[in-house]
């Protein structure tokens, strides 16, 4: 089996950190200067496999993606189709991280604490422990909605009607972009008489 760049390194790595510290005559300073240089070629041999680590590993999954993809039937098409969103899921979820940092850092907004997250969930955590008590909640939870709605002032009215044709008129023209025409859409015909 032929040995490779990164087990070189591993064992190098290895040998610098179990090789007994031999004092001569030194100072302490000395000593410590010794294990600093010691330690930090110890993590350099081991940043270095960790670097060559990530493309062998990428490879092998590509190898495995290569035999999957040889597969036929069934499960063949399944694989192709997974295999053919990944890198569109990969591309959108950058941007849509980016997009949040952009978001984040334009609205100065800040985590929530730990606090403030258990409040919040607690509630629920305690209702999906005691099912029964999810339906009496769901039910108050409905009927408290109904009166909230009911209790809505015309200014409360008016965002809510700005909010909505905002939303619809965002998705009329996402679709129109997406589909490259403003009227209908593309498919079967009609049926003709």
């Amino acid at each position: 089996m032929p040995v490779t760049a990164s087990r070189l390194l591993l064992r190098q790595s290895r040998f610098l950190i179990r090789r007994p510290v031999v004092r001569s005559a030194s100072t302490t300073s000395e000593a410590a200067a010794k294990s600093k240089d010691a330690a930090a070629k110890a993590s350099e041999g081991l940043s270095k496999v960790a670097a060559t680590a990530g493309p062998a590993i990428a490879n092998a999954m590509q190898g495995i993606g290569g035999a999957l993809r040889k597969v036929g039937g069934r499960t063949g098409k399944l694989v192709a189709f997974v295999d053919s969103l990944v890198p569109p899921t990969l591309y959108y979820s950058k941007v849509g991280f980016e997009v949040a940092k952009i978001v984040v850092r334009g609205q100065k907004m800040t985590p929530p604490s730990v606090a403030e997250f258990q409040t919040y969930f607690q509630p629920l955590l305690n209702a999906l422990r005691q099912p029964t008590a999810l339906l009496s909640r769901t039910a108050s939870f409905s009927q408290n909605l109904l009166s909230n709605v009911r209790n809505l002032d015309r200014r409360q009215l008016a965002f809510v009607g700005v909010t909505t044709a905002e939303v619809i008129g965002f998705f009329s023209v996402g679709e129109m972009l997406g589909r490259m025409k403003i009227v209908g859409y593309r498919g079967e015909p009609a049926h003709g008489h």
